[in-house]
């Protein structure tokens, strides 16, 4: 399995069979050019929504003709397979209130080559005990961490401590391109050991032996 960060909160993943999943393609230069990530060009089998937000789920002009799935209708319609991926869906909120502020979102688990990867989508809430049980184990957990929007770098690690994912990749954050008010990637990283930093927008990780055996964060560097 190869996972790319390609910006903001979208990744591709591809498996050891050359299936390809693309996770929360966003609109370049949307929110009136708040979000200014290049365009996404990487072809896909499968493109998944956590939700529809322009952010998160901008699907038009991506190439080729990718089926499009829908996370929050993954969770009410139960686990789907494509080829080698087996996907579900949790069911959560992009805010603290049941979604009264900022309305649904899906958590996206992903299995395939032996390993479980979990896109948090835009998390607005930490989880309880039973939803950490729908997620499930985990191998590799992709989870926002600049809060405003989503869960801050102190819910985050919550977050984190609760799923007890063998890495760790933050998404949703502050960089020079992006104008919203949201916290940079060093506040969830501060005072965590076993920060990694490849300097790549690659992890590449073949099976579940490739694990590491302490779990660590891994900062990948958005690719566009």
């Amino acid at each position: 399995m190869q996972i790319k960060y390609l910006a903001h909160s979208s990744f591709l993943v591809t498996t050891e069979a050359g299936t390809r999943i693309l996770f929360d393609p966003y609109e370049p230069g949307g929110y009136d050019g708040a979000l200014r990530y290049g365009a996404i060009a990487e072809p896909a089998t499968v493109v998944v929504t956590s939700h529809d937000h322009p952010d998160h789920g901008h699907t038009a002009g991506l190439p080729g003709n990718p089926d499009v799935i829908s996370g929050l209708k993954l969770a009410q319609s139960g686990p789907r397979t494509v080829a080698d991926v087996s996907l579900r869906a949790v069911h959560t909120y992009h805010d603290q209130s049941q979604g009264k502020e900022r309305g649904e979102n899906a958590m996206v688990v992903l299995e395939a080559d032996g390993l479980c990867l979990c896109h948090a989508g835009d998390l607005g809430h930490t989880l309880t005990p039973f939803q950490g049980q729908e997620v499930g184990p985990i191998d590799v957990l992709l989870l926002p961490v600049g809060g405003y929007f989503t869960i801050d770098a102190a819910e985050a690690t919550q977050v984190r401590d609760r799923l007890e994912p063998r890495i760790t990749v933050p998404m949703h954050y502050k960089t020079p391109k992006v104008d919203f008010p949201i916290a940079s990637v060093e506040g969830f990283l501060a005072g965590k050991a076993n920060v990694r930093r490849p300097g790549t927008s690659e992890l590449r990780l073949a099976s579940p032996a490739d694990l590491p055996a302490t779990p660590e964060i891994v900062v990948l560097e958005p690719a566009l």
